[in-house]
């Protein structure tokens, strides 16, 4: 990956200081889109929902369960697999006990305070011991916030898991009762997102003729590995980033981190780190996309950067990306300056693009494909080594919900 040396003291010093004023778990989150998500999507930012506001579903119960989780445990699996487009309504009733609060809370969770800071949560924008869920994969799909009653509409097919919001060395005492009903979707048949095809229209090795393999530096050194195509509006395309968790990346460390700091208690921002300019089609990336936790993000985050093409695939806006995973530091052998490391299995980030966009239910097709003379094994231009399969990725993304 290129990386410019970092030869401005003062852009190391501030992700330093504020790395060692918190060294654990700094919460202060990406600062995410204003633009509120599509109704039929679990929401990126969510609040929780009153509960005589809650209407039951309707259609037909499928099933009802109910399931103890006690204040020990962060989450579990409920066992209940959830179909793509069915409706979940889950209630959930008792308490739960910090050591240090003041008092004992409900499946809403305590108010957030400044000390919520320092906290590693779950889900970082809902309070501590609120009742959350998931539907997939913990590792990629977004959590929503439950409460004390909650209805979600399934995006995807997947498990549900429900927790706690609570770090897993910070656990309370008490059990949540959490009842959950699941209806079938409207029609009575699963929706169809996320398709596997084997090929899409347009995507051919004459595609590939027009793309560059590699991103550069100003100066034309080549860097990361092309590996994902979008198709979709530049709408469709902001959309499913957001809506997975993924934020645009701010362009100027000072104002990274006062946002990221400041900001931290809105329930609405994450810091991040400022992301280098590199090159494709001779000009710099149009967005920059981080995948981050806590301030652990000024030595590991994931990370894209992504093209708008000046062509079209069959009338379709393209959107031509290169992600990688950041994993430390290392030197950077042109220079002796410090450049962030990235994961040489490069595929493992192409992949948990494609784990957490698809996980939206936003995206309609997925699929593959292997470019005459795949690229398989590169050096960055600081010098560090990367391999790949070759395959780029393609989603073609859902045009159909309408924009907030």
């Amino acid at each position: 990956m290129i990386r410019p040396p970092i030869t401005k003291l003062q852009s190391f010093l501030v992700c330093s200081l504020v790395a060692a004023a918190f060294p654990h778990a700094l919460r202060a989150q990406l600062l995410r889109e204003n633009a509120a998500p599509p109704p039929q999507q679990i929401p990126v930012k969510q609040k929780v929902q009153n509960p005589s506001s809650v209407p039951t579903p309707q259609g037909k119960k499928r099933l009802s369960q109910e399931v103890q989780l006690t204040g020990e445990e962060t989450w579990i699996d409920t066992g209940i697999d959830i179909e793509a487009g069915e409706h979940v309504l889950i209630t959930a009733t008792g308490r739960v006990r910090y050591s240090d609060a003041k008092d004992d809370n409900g499946p809403d969770g305590l108010p957030r305070d400044f000390r919520d800071l320092l906290r590693v949560l779950p889900f970082n924008e809902a309070g501590r011991g609120a009742l959350i869920g998931c539907i997939g994969d913990k590792d990629t799909a977004q959590p929503f916030v439950i409460g004390a009653r909650r209805h979600v509409l399934g995006p995807v097919s997947g498990r549900l898991s429900v927790g706690i919001n609570q770090a897993a060395n910070d656990t309370g005492d008490g059990t949540y009762a959490v009842r959950i009903e699941v209806y079938m979707p409207e029609g009575g048949t699963a929706a169809v997102v996320a398709r596997q095809v084997s090929s899409l229209p347009g995507i051919d090795n004459s595609l590939f003729s027009k793309i560059p393999r590699r991103i550069s530096d100003k100066e034309g050194n080549a860097g990361d590995m092309v590996n994902f195509l979008i198709l979709g509006s530049e709408a469709a395309m902001q959309r499913v980033f957001t809506t997975s968790g993924w934020v645009k990346v701010d362009a100027d460390v000072k104002d990274t981190v006062l946002h990221g700091i400041i900001g931290s208690l809105s329930k609405e921002s994450y810091l991040t780190m400022p992301m280098s300019q590199l090159y494709l089609f001779g000009r710099p990336q149009d967005y920059g996309w981080a995948h981050a936790e806590p301030i652990s993000v000024v030595r590991s985050r994931n990370h894209l950067r992504i093209w708008k093409a000046h062509f079209q695939v069959n009338g379709e806006t393209l959107w031509v990306g290169a992600a990688t995973h950041d994993i430390g530091f290392e030197r950077d052998q042109r220079n002796n300056g410090i450049t962030h490391k990235i994961d040489p299995d490069i595929d493992l980030e192409r992949d948990y693009v494609e784990k957490t966009l698809t996980s939206t239910g936003l995206v309609t097709e997925i699929s593959h494909f292997l470019p005459d003379n795949p690229m398989k094994e590169a050096k960055t231009a600081t010098g560090g080594n990367f391999h790949s399969n070759g395959q780029v990725l393609i989603l073609k993304l859902d045009e159909t919900t309408p924009n907030p």
